[in-house]
């Protein structure tokens, strides 16, 4: 009797072992990568040193009324900073506005913003408590438009909080919460929900709740592929669930080889045009 009950206890123990063993808690290869790692890999992604691109716009209104825009951008990066152009080539009635943004990398320095509009022939600095306002009628702000396909790390903190799939691309979901009330009523947002495909390291999909806890906007990110190298997005689809408004932004003539001249990234290019 005493033989057939150590028996008993040894393979109960064996088997306790192995499944503490098999359990995907503890197998380190089942392990999400945390919040920050994801983040880090997002924004350690290599976008090349400098990009032209054709971006057209499409607003939509909750009635179906469209209204078009075509524009031309240029990005460039200098060491951590990132400079950023949009020069707007139609219609009439908008054509030659034009968005200038310089991107510090150091979180103690405020990112500088200038808005030029034609009508008014003068050059506007967007300050940082505007950088939660709707770009020029669509659905992204200024700071999403600023910040393209990174996260800002300076204003969320990021947990992973599961897997994740979009069109069937596999990723890891994170959610981004505000570091202060301050940051949350700047930014208009209270919580974000990405779905960041992991192959890639690029955002696929994200929700954006407002102050109040409920759910804003939803974007989708789709047609990403290798472009001289680099992955690239080439549609963004952004809708608006408060307001019923969409907007639609399509990249095209995608070029990261040709040069970017310097001095198109300044307050008197805006002003000039293209």
């Amino acid at each position: 009797m005493l033989k057939t009950s150590l028996l008993l206890l040894s393979l109960l123990s064996i088997c306790s072992a192995n499944s503490f063993a098999e359990s995907p808690a503890s197998n380190p290869e089942n392990t999400l990568p945390t919040g920050d790692q994801v983040a880090a890999h997002i924004n350690s992604r290599d976008e090349g040193e400098a990009v032209s691109r054709k971006l057209s716009i499409v607003m939509r209104d909750k009635r179906g009324k469209t209204r078009h825009r075509e524009t031309r951008s240029y990005r460039k990066y200098y060491a951590d900073e990132k400079r950023t152009v949009i020069f707007y080539l139609s219609p009439k009635n908008i054509k030659d506005t034009a968005f200038l943004t310089y991107d510090y990398s150091d979180p103690e320095l405020e990112d500088n913003q200038w808005l030029y509009l034609p009508a008014l022939r003068k050059v506007r600095r967007i300050s940082a408590s505007d950088r939660g306002d709707y770009f020029l009628g669509t659905d992204m702000t200024y700071e999403d438009i600023k910040l393209e396909t990174r996260v800002s790390t300076a204003d969320f903190n990021f947990e992973t909080i599961d897997t994740c799939e979009v069109d069937g691309y596999p990723g890891l979901q994170i959610e981004g919460t505000p570091k202060n009330q301050a940051i949350a009523k700047e930014l208009g947002y209270s919580k974000t929900l990405s779905c960041v495909d992991k192959a890639v390291w690029m955002v696929r999909q994200s929700q954006f709740w407002d102050i109040k806890g409920n759910l804003l906007k939803t974007v989708i990110v789709s047609n990403i592929e290798q472009i001289q190298g680099i992955w690239s997005q080439q549609n963004i689809d952004v809708e608006n669930h408060k307001t019923g408004h969409s907007t639609s932004l399509t990249f095209s003539d995608i070029d990261y080889q040709s040069p970017v001249p310097d001095d198109i990234f300044t307050t008197n290019a805006i002003k000039r045009g293209l």
